[in-house]
């Protein structure tokens, strides 16, 4: 997380928001050697306190999992390149703004059980996205066809424990430079330059 007390002035409640919409993140665990990293889709619960996800059966991270293992979840969204050119002020260097939040905790086994409500409730979480298509479910799957794949995959929790969030869209910036660079943003990143221009943390929280 940035060290910038202006970028991490974000609300819990609000990074777990974040973190809920967009679904996917890139789970890392300690290991041996290099952290071990896996790359997954994700349900956040309504209270922010339990993240639930699968990982295939071969996943070496499957292997640590024991009775518990702490781990960090880091949710990305939009980023980019911002130019100094387009602050409109003398000896500006170039940076990136980003948004990424981080869910810290202890990772868990789940019950074989808890496996097909979670791909369930996955599917139908994201399916709901693409309405007006009609949801896919896996009860349209041919009978004994997502018993056989499931045995390749393993539920998991992971208790939320710490919440951390970075939300660098130029706050530390003079207004019109941050609405300069936003504008130039404005074609290649819609996303963040609507951040920019009207940072989150710069609204009362409701």
């Amino acid at each position: 997380m940035h060290p910038n007390p202006a970028f991490r002035q974000m609300p819990p409640d609000r990074n777990l928001a974040f973190a809920r919409d967009q679904g996917f993140g890139t789970l890392a665990v300690p290991s041996d050697g290099a952290p071990l990293i896996s790359h997954i889709p994700f349900l956040l619960n309504d209270d922010g306190i339990e993240v639930t996800f699968h990982l295939v059966r071969s996943n070496p991270i499957c292997r640590l999992v024991g009775d518990g293992l702490s781990a960090r979840l880091a949710v990305q969204g939009p980023h980019g390149y911002v130019s100094p050119d387009w602050y409109g002020m003398d000896d500006q260097v170039p940076t990136w703004n980003y948004v990424a939040v981080h869910l810290v905790g202890q990772v868990q086994p789940l019950p074989d059980d808890a496996l097909r409500p979670m791909l369930d409730a996955l599917s139908e979480r994201f399916e709901a996205m693409l309405d007006p298509k009609p949801r896919w479910r896996t009860d349209k799957m041919t009978p004994g066809v997502i018993e056989r794949m499931m045995r390749q995959i393993l539920p998991f929790r992971m208790a939320v424990e710490e919440v951390q969030g970075t939300w660098k869209l130029g706050q530390n910036k003079p207004e019109a430079a941050r609405l300069g660079a936003a504008a130039a943003l404005a074609d290649s990143d819609p996303q963040l330059a609507a951040l920019m221009r009207d940072p989150p943390d710069a609204k009362p929280i409701a």
